[in-house]
């Protein structure tokens, strides 16, 4: 019997929850290999063929060499394991976060010393705000988290 997810309705956000972390087991146990310069080096050196040593699908591994942060997030990626990937670009957590909002590095820390996005039409989906899920960039074209 599957669980209900009432949390599903929450625009713009991927709960991690269990079935997130199965779906993706391989991308943030890549994500975690990363912490070892060795393989570090190895990843930079090819990338394609350091992901192909893992046992991620095609759609996981697109998203990681487009660096495309909300993609890997939704294949199954927990966003403290992606930021390993960030590391390894020299790219701290603030651009990779401005990245997903398809905002530059300054106007999101702007909005995020402002208090952050209103709550206002941003609470379910179908409010018509800014997070909603039919409007989330997707990081296409940004090479490099857009940084």
């Amino acid at each position: 019997m599957a669980l209900a997810k009432p949390y599903l309705d929450i625009p713009g956000t991927t709960i991690f929850d269990a079935e997130q972390s199965r779906k993706g087991y391989w991308l943030n146990q890549f994500c975690m290999s990363l912490l070892k310069p060795e393989n570090r080096a190895r990843f930079k050196a090819d990338e394609r063929a350091y992901l192909d040593e893992w046992p991620m699908n095609e759609a996981q591994k697109r998203a990681v060499l487009e660096r495309d942060l909300n993609q890997a997030i939704a294949a199954g990626g927990n966003i403290y394991f992606l930021a390993r990937i960030g590391a390894t670009d020299g790219k701290s957590f603030q651009q990779m976060a401005a990245s997903m909002t398809g905002m530059t590095e300054q106007e999101y820390k702007d909005m995020m010393l402002a208090g952050g996005r209103s709550p206002d039409g941003n609470r379910v989906v179908g409010e018509d705000g800014t997070a909603q899920a039919h409007r989330q960039p997707q990081g296409r074209g940004r090479p490099g988290w857009g940084c």
